[in-house]
């Protein structure tokens, strides 16, 4: 066996930092008096510090993509049946995702028979019809880049491109530097994810020390419940969607995105596995680069089947039975309508599932007081939330792209390459100067 890690294959590289930091993190929380504490100084900075140089390149990425995939989209397609299968993918498959939470939900009850759970102090606006809107079309982009409202920057970014085809050979110029900006982002995109092993050592450690055994006693059957449910939409619900409407091996899927699952798992976090999901989808999965661009972004800003849609309906059915309030057919109706149409307010604001919570508690009438009850192992439900968001995010496409004839299937059935090598040098097409006017 080589002894020098470095060597080792990059998924072999993940694997050993998550059994060191299992162990380094058990080991904390069984001997040290205030194992969060420990992980707070010791752990999370150099976990928070990864996560943060994954998520200072996801704006100017994104941006960037985008205006340069709206070019290119019209040479794959039509743009506007490219979107709507996409949007109207994600919409069918949160549905689907909040009608198996509420089903593991009736069939676990896991507000019953509880005693008082002590409750996290934590703060709750409600999701307003005027928040989606401005967070779709921010006043300042500066101001939204800054804040991370990614959601502002898509809607942003594809005017922008779309002007830019509009104004045709005035536009090509910028689209060049757009286009080498991409480039370049893209480089520092993959040296950031070559510190994944060391970033995923800090941040596993970090949860195992800070939350123990106990701390999942008094909500076992909520955390089980969410963990159900999303197994069933990972190992059952997406396998059917892919045999059946995208016509591909759901293992190889799972095979090929299998780095990214594996982050959103430690990170917990969507738009910080953004830049390696795109890698995936596009060099594994064989997705068209130029409409992987467009979705993948997309997807990482609308698209949370776990924070928006099983999370928001296993917690209402938990906060009803706790508090022993009854609900009809009509509330199950209006948590399913709020988890799904809900998910576009999530865009862009910090605690996705905090936010969808607290909209379908709103809608639904329940006490957001209950909220402060599953604050306490937020982050242990989290990592499940978060792989099946980006899980959703990298199946829409490839299921879409494979109806439109957009997926390179000996690329998808391949053997592949590893992930942690610097990606391909495609060499772009020689560019035709353009007159500057006088």
């Amino acid at each position: 066996m080589n002894l020098r890690v470095w060597k080792w294959q990059f998924w072999q590289q993940i694997v050993l930092s998550l059994v060191l930091g299992v162990a380094v993190g058990a080991v904390i929380n069984n001997t040290a008096a205030d194992g969060s504490k420990i992980a707070t100084d010791w752990l999370d900075p150099f976990g928070d510090v990864y996560v943060s140089l994954l998520k200072v390149v996801v704006v100017p990425l994104v941006f960037a993509a985008i205006v340069v995939s709206i070019g290119k989209l019209r040479n794959v397609g039509n743009v506007a049946r490219l979107t709507g299968k996409t949007l109207g993918w994600f919409v069918i498959t949160s549905a689907i995702s909040t009608a198996v939470g509420l089903g593991v939900a009736f069939l676990i009850n896991p507000g019953e028979g509880l005693g008082q759970l002590a409750s996290e102090k934590t703060t709750t606006d409600p999701v307003t019809w005027t928040q989606v809107l401005h967070n779709l079309f921010p006043s300042n982009i500066v101001k939204a880049m800054a804040e991370g409202n990614v959601l502002g920057v898509v809607t942003f970014a594809v005017l922008f491109g779309a002007a830019l085809v509009a104004v045709g050979e005035r536009g090509e110029r910028i689209t060049a530097l757009v286009d080498d900006l991409y480039g370049v982002m893209q480089k520092v995109v993959w040296w950031v994810v070559r510190l994944t092993p060391i970033g995923s050592f800090f941040l596993i450690g970090s949860v195992v020390a800070t939350y123990g055994p106990s701390t999942l006693e008094p909500l076992a059957k909520f955390t089980g419940a969410i963990y159900l449910a999303v197994a069933v939409m990972l190992l059952i619900g997406y396998p059917i969607l892919l045999r059946v409407f995208g016509r591909v091996s759901p293992l190889r899927f799972f095979r090929n995105s299998w780095p990214a699952l594996q982050f959103a798992f430690v990170s917990s976090s969507s738009m910080a596995t953004l830049p390696i999901a795109q890698r995936v989808q596009i060099e594994r999965n064989g997705v068209q680069p130029e409409y992987a661009s467009f979705a993948q972004p997309l997807g990482a800003t609308i698209k949370f089947d776990g924070c928006g849609a099983i999370y928001p309906a296993v917690a209402a059915v938990f906060v009803a039975q706790y508090m022993n309030l009854h609900l009809g057919l009509a509330d199950y109706l209006l948590i399913a309508l709020a988890a799904v149409i809900g998910q576009l307010g999530t865009g862009g604001t910090p605690g996705p599932a905090l936010v969808a919570l607290t909209l379908t508690l709103t809608t639904v009438g329940l006490p957001l007081t209950a909220v402060g009850y599953l604050i306490a192992i937020d982050k242990i439900i989290d990592m499940a939330r978060t792989a099946l968001n980006v899980t959703g995010q990298i199946a829409i496409p490839v299921i879409v792209a494979r109806s439109e004839k957009l997926l390179d299937e000996d690329l998808y059935n391949a053997p592949k390459g590893d992930l942690g090598t610097a990606p391909k040098e495609v060499p772009s097409t020689p560019r035709e100067a353009v007159p500057v006017p006088a």
